[in-house]
């Protein structure tokens, strides 16, 4: 099993990576919330991997954290979620918001990702219940609908989503929702 991947970040094309380890280039599936967080090209990198062994093929996927390698091995664990669907997720939702749809049982959020339906979303919020990884999201979970009404703000005044994150990355926990929207589109007109 390769848990881990260091080595000089050679190329990246959404969702790949090629990390260049003693001349050896492997090819790296990564979320775009590891995507986004990358060095410049030809700097240092450091991924936590899962390998997966198909009849086919064998394929990395590459992680910045071990929560986002978790919540991608759990991910597995559902029926119907192959790796390719559980990096959508992990695309289209941190592992915070991910914990809070479940904790809240909100499909709404789910169905957003691209390749989820209706179906497929109950199936996960049903089998992810519950699971240590995500159960620390119940207490969190007002929080999040806090973070989710400045992400939806955001979003709505034109925002895109990678700016909305970093955005939401710099508020400090436990802002009312129009003060952290006012936070927010300040920190983002100094952008």
């Amino acid at each position: 099993m390769i848990g881990r991947i260091c080595g000089i970040l050679a190329a990246k094309q959404p969702p790949q990576v090629l990390v260049d380890v003693g001349g050896v280039g492997y090819e790296i599936d990564v979320p775009m919330s590891t995507f986004y967080n990358l060095p410049a090209l030809g700097e240092k990198i450091s991924l936590l991997t899962h390998l997966a062994i198909r009849e086919d093929a064998h394929l990395l996927y590459g992680f910045a954290s071990e929560i986002e390698r978790t919540a991608f091995r759990e991910l597995l664990k559902v029926s119907g979620i192959g790796a390719k669907t559980a990096l959508s997720v992990l695309s289209g939702l941190s592992v915070n918001d991910l914990s809070a749809a479940i904790a809240a049982q909100e499909i709404g959020r789910i169905v957003k990702v691209p390749g989820i339906g209706k179906k497929t979303a109950e199936r996960l919020l049903l089998e992810l219940k519950g699971r240590p990884v995500f159960a620390g999201a119940i207490a969190s979970a007002a929080l999040a609908g806090v973070s989710d009404d400045v992400r939806q703000a955001l979003l709505a005044l034109g925002y895109n989503e990678r700016e909305t994150t970093e955005a939401l990355r710099a508020l400090p926990p436990d802002l009312p929702v129009g003060e952290a929207i006012r936070q927010a589109l300040r920190s983002l007109s100094r952008a």
